[in-house]
């Protein structure tokens, strides 16, 4: 079994490196912020406990992102590693982490912290607009993927819209919180020898084949 963590502050990319690593080496992509959010919109007793913390972007209590997590991992799609995007994002989290995989016999193979500026990060999120017809992104903010008409998606003519948390307020807030909380959990695996440093400003391309030749060279998926 072979598993990968992502981490980096908001806007990174790791949603989008998760899901080109998941279709290269057909392990499943588990983004912690997509299952908190399907609990929130099931109106489940969790994502009624969560839904105010969501939306203010603060951390979510790390006992409840751990079950939520546990359970995904025991699913069988899992078996033979995955992709954790987005956790651990606290000190407490990682090492909550490291104990169940000692107790179930796993292994964790590579960390990847994705860096990039806060300026460049606060433009990706507060410039984000996704089409609400084909889900496809793209950024009012920034020249290679702004949309040729405005608020009208260039594939399907379909209206672009902004998701609500993501403004100003909400990335300082998780900005504040990355550095306060995840740039220990970066030193925790700095420290066992884990951690990857990859440039993820320039485009998803280029982070991609840093990472993959990293993977490839370790010979874990080949």
């Amino acid at each position: 079994m072979k598993s990968i963590i992502l981490l980096s502050p908001p806007a990174a990319g790791k949603g989008t490196q998760a899901q080109l690593l998941k279709e290269k080496y057909n392990i499943p992509h588990i983004s912690i912020g997509a299952i908190l959010r399907n609990e929130v919109e099931r109106k489940t007793a969790v994502g009624l406990n969560i839904k105010e913390d969501m939306k203010k972007g603060n951390l979510i209590d790390d006992d409840i992102i751990m079950n939520l997590l546990i359970n995904r991992i025991k699913q069988k799609d899992c078996e033979k590693g995955f992709i954790l995007d987005g956790f651990p994002r606290t000190l407490k989290q990682a090492k909550l982490y490291d104990k169940f995989l000692k107790e179930n016999n796993m292994e964790l193979n590579y960390v990847f912290h994705l860096k990039i500026d806060k300026e460049t990060a606060r433009k990706r999120i507060v410039g984000r607009l996704i089409c609400s017809n084909c889900q496809a992104v793209y950024n009012e903010l920034l020249k290679e993927t702004k949309p040729k008409a405005s608020g009208i998606c260039d594939k399907c003519n379909g209206i672009l819209v902004r998701r609500k948390d993501d403004n100003n307020d909400v990335f300082e807030n998780r900005y504040q919180l990355y550095l306060i909380e995840t740039m220990p959990v970066i030193s925790y695996y700095q420290n066992q020898n884990k951690l990857y440093e990859i440039d993820s400003s320039i485009d998803k391309n280029y982070t991609f084949k840093q990472i993959t030749k990293i993977l490839d060279i370790g010979g874990d998926y080949n």
